[in-house]
């Protein structure tokens, strides 16, 4: 597999504005108190949701060390860790926040010891379970992780807090460090909790589900579903899943149009979802037939089961 497409590690920053310092306090409640946009996180104490490792438990600790801490150009970094939902799901589902705590604390540790930063950087996380939006795998278990850190840290050698940076030219590239830690801990925490095989597996998950995207090539369209010509098909979700639905030529997130599958009915067993798909095929052709006779003018794109 991709190495660069096993955990996603963004990093971001707040300079130390009165408007950021607001905004900075309401993300700390956002991420307190929600899993996603839509989701609600399901503790009730904030102190239940943070991991501290120097940064407080709750949103008023962290503000405050944020605003200690910060350096003339930076208030706070927010970093976050997130697995390949793929991967996620081949780890037991009791041992993945486990899996995604320990991620966490391994690369930021290593990360800032390669640095070269002996007495660490203060740090706080909290874990959220959100649930995949993508719109051809939603509704997927997608534990991640955000982190806070400083704007500054503390050099031991001269006895006061320096600015904290990540910096990216020729010369240091700190985000390409950050994702080369990030890679290695992946590697090391998926032998240990998915076993061996686990890129063999991501492996063969992949040859599945371009197979199936290549199932109907050379065959006409089979129908119109959403105001788009589509094939029926089924795309592989997991070793255990499948999902019945359509592929088409679908706007992507930049607003270019290339192949992509919408499930119609997720979370079927292997064989029930192939079976699926020859239905909504038929069914797809049968309102195209309906259409060219033109007995239909009132066509619905709705597919019912």
């Amino acid at each position: 597999m991709d190495r660069k497409q096993m955990c996603v590690t963004n990093v971001k920053y707040k300079k130390p504005t009165q408007h950021e310092s607001t905004r900075m306090k309401n993300l700390l409640g956002y991420l307190t108190y929600r899993d996603g946009r839509d989701e609600v996180a399901p503790q009730i104490s904030g102190k239940d949701r943070w991991m501290d490792h120097g940064m407080g438990g709750s949103v008023a600790e962290i503000a405050d060390r944020c605003d200690a801490y910060q350096s003339e150009h930076v208030l706070l970094f927010s970093v976050v860790v997130n697995p390949n939902p793929d991967l996620i799901h081949m780890v037991p589902h009791d041992q993945r926040e486990q899996f995604v705590k320990q991620l966490t604390t391994k690369t930021v540790d290593e990360f800032f010891d390669r640095r070269g930063i002996d007495t660490g950087v203060e740090w706080s996380s909290v874990l959220h379970h959100r649930q995949t939006d993508g719109e051809e795998s939603a509704g997927q278990h997608n534990p991640h992780t955000h982190v806070v850190l400083p704007g500054t840290y503390y050099d031991a050698d001269e006895g006061q807090r320096k600015p904290l940076y990540f910096s990216q030219n020729k010369a240091v590239n700190h985000i390409d460090l950050l994702h080369e830690v990030t890679q290695t801990n992946m590697v090391s925490l998926m032998h240990r909790f998915a076993g061996p095989d686990w890129e063999q597996r991501y492996d063969d998950l992949t040859e599945i589900r371009q197979q199936q995207e290549r199932a109907f090539y050379g065959e006409a369209p089979h129908g119109v579903w959403d105001g788009q010509h589509v094939w029926a098909g089924v795309r592989r979700t997991d070793e255990n899943t499948t999902s019945a639905g359509v592929y088409g030529y679908f706007p992507n997130r930049e607003g270019k149009r290339d192949l992509r599958f919408r499930p119609i009915l997720p979370d079927l067993d292997h064989k029930e979802a192939e079976i699926t798909a020859e239905l909504i095929k038929e069914e797809l052709k049968r309102e195209a037939r309906k259409l060219e006779r033109n007995t239909d003018p009132e066509f619905s794109n709705d597919i019912d089961f």
